[in-house]
């Protein structure tokens, strides 16, 4: 196991955001956290990368109790976190995007970027991503290409889990589509993937195991093999609580 939380807690002021919440991650799998907005999924990244710090409950990276001070902490444990803003600036190219803040350096000649552009072209290709040219701006790419272009950067600087804000949410099918493969391809590389959404949809195809979030709380998290795509979609239209209130009706 990689990366392990175990009843994590976290609260702001007198606002409870996460409360009780376990989960695991794997290499080579694909841990899928699902829920509507304020499930506490943006909450859980942000303890899991190191901008938040739990206040209940234990993270554990490779078996030991973790606690990152800050996100460079969860980077040093390799630890990789993509948000839906990417970090991208439009107007550089592919390669200087690729090493933006980690530029490689040649001597005292400084940027050494005959290097920069083959180790990008290089990167992008073991990754399946067909870019056309590594000097074209990065925003001239689609947005799943770009969300490709930061799965790679990740994994090229040694991310042991890869974890993924909402990657699919503002794309069309096709796009989705794209992503969903370099997803899949993260995971065959031997990463431990958390894959955030709100769309059983994009989730189930990719997903070794589903955690399901509802306003802070867990609702269960389950092996492929224990769910099928009928069920967790019924999971996250309310089926949970549908339930709950007809066994409270009943007893009345």
């Amino acid at each position: 196991m990689i990366l392990e939380t175990r009843g994590i807690g976290k609260s702001f002021g007198s606002v409870l955001a996460l409360r009780e919440v376990s989960m695991s991650v794997e290499a080579g799998q694909v841990t899928c956290v699902l829920g509507d907005n304020g499930a506490g999924k943006s909450t859980l990244i942000k303890i899991l990368s190191g901008v938040h710090q739990h206040d209940a409950g234990s993270l554990l990276v490779d078996g030991a109790e973790a606690r990152f001070a800050s996100p460079r902490d969860a980077l040093d444990r390799g630890i990789s976190t993509v948000y839906q803003d990417l970090a991208m600036i439009p107007l550089m190219s592919v390669w200087r995007n690729f090493f933006l803040g980690s530029e490689p350096r040649r001597g005292l000649l400084g940027f050494d970027v005959r290097r920069a552009r083959r180790v990008a072209r290089d990167e992008l290709r073991a990754m399946g991503i067909d870019v056309r040219d590594v000097d074209q701006p990065v925003g001239t790419l689609s947005g799943g290409e770009r969300q490709s272009v930061a799965i790679a950067r990740a994994v090229y600087f040694g991310a042991r889990v890869l974890i993924l804000d909402e990657p699919t949410s503002a794309l069309g099918v096709k796009q989705a589509g794209v992503v969903l493969r370099y997803i899949a391809a993260a995971r065959d590389r031997g990463l431990g993937v958390v894959f955030i959404t709100h769309n059983p949809h994009h989730a189930y195809p990719v997903g070794d195991r589903f955690l399901l979030l509802n306003r802070g709380t867990s609702l269960g998290q389950y092996a492929k093999a224990d769910i099928s795509r009928e069920r967790l979609t019924s999971l996250m239209a309310g089926a949970a609580e549908l339930e709950e209130l007809a066994h409270e009706l009943e007893r009345d």
